[in-house]
């Protein structure tokens, strides 16, 4: 075994710890993982990462399942119409030059580590089983099933929140039901790029298996450490990842001046963290750990 098979199995552990116990963010850790360690190219790395976190997601969802916590009925009909937005969007994926890929998944890991660092709101939605809106669950679908097979990430946090407010369910069966949409939609979207894009299947199985007994390893973690400062100290990391793939990708002097004020934005927060008592970024995160658990594989 190489030295980089090896830290790419090992990262792969660390990517499932983050998944169990985190529920979600694990594709926005996977691409770069395979991108940068494991020597893939942006189009091979998005691509085995639907297949990581599908996986991902099928093993974990079948747990959920034997609790009660997925809604059939809603997830295939979000799962469908996640599918087919997927496959879409995995066929324009193998179409797009790999920097821009690239540069649109960084975005992604911004957009996303700040919906982590703020937190959820305690909103509370009531659960019911009256008539699915059909028509707002397939469009939302198919925009979250694009964004997915495109780029390879931001399932999870989108799907969670439409769960809860279009199909009405509670966040726990939502989160449950959002790893059946994920596995369906991750899954959808590999088919698409493998209409243009051929993978090293050994070493994905091997990714795949470490990040599952990483995610089983995270889940016997969860409920041991703070829920929301985990997830805010993993959403600075994803942010600073997301950062690093910018500077990597973006052409000069862009990429000179993003880093340059990327630096400068950290000094600040570190600054008003450590000098200022009423620095805002004190501020507590609403979110409970019953709406975070297994929002995705991610």
């Amino acid at each position: 075994m190489t030295l980089t098979l090896a830290l790419t199995l090992l990262l792969s552990v660390l990517i499932g710890i983050s998944l169990g116990l985190l529920g979600g963010g694990g594709s926005i850790l996977t691409v770069p993982i395979l991108t940068y360690v494991a020597g893939m190219n942006p189009k091979e790395a998005i691509a085995a990462s639907l297949f990581v976190v599908g996986a991902t997601s099928a093993v974990s969802a079948v747990t959920h399942a034997r609790k009660k916590r997925v809604q059939w009925r809603t997830g295939l009909v979000f799962g469908a119409a996640g599918m087919a937005g997927a496959f879409g969007g995995g066929l324009l994926g193998g179409h797009i030059p790999g920097m821009i890929l690239m540069i649109a998944f960084a975005l992604m890991m911004v957009a996303t580590s700040l919906a982590m660092i703020r937190g959820r709101k305690n909103h509370t939605t009531v659960a019911h089983d009256g008539e699915l809106p059909v028509l707002k669950v397939i469009l939302e679908g198919l925009v979250v099933g694009l964004v997915t097979g495109l780029v390879g990430a931001g399932g999870g946090f989108l799907v969670v929140p439409a769960l809860a407010l279009l199909g009405g369910l509670s966040m726990p069966v939502a989160a449950g039901t959002s790893l059946m949409v994920i596995a369906m939609k991750s899954f959808a979207g590999l088919g698409g790029y493998l209409t243009t894009v051929s993978l090293d299947w050994t070493l994905v199985g091997g990714v795949t298996a470490a990040a599952i007994l990483g995610s089983f390893l995270g889940a016997r973690l969860a409920g041991r450490i703070p829920e929301a400062a985990l997830r805010k100290g993993f959403g600075f990391f994803v942010l600073a990842m997301g950062v690093f793939v910018l500077v990597q990708e973006l052409p000069s002097p862009a990429n000179l001046i993003l880093g340059l004020a990327a630096t400068a934005i950290a000094a600040a927060a570190a600054l008003c963290w450590f000098a200022i008592p009423a620095c805002p970024l004190r501020r507590k995160s609403l979110g409970s750990p019953a709406t975070t658990t297994a929002t995705e594989a991610r």
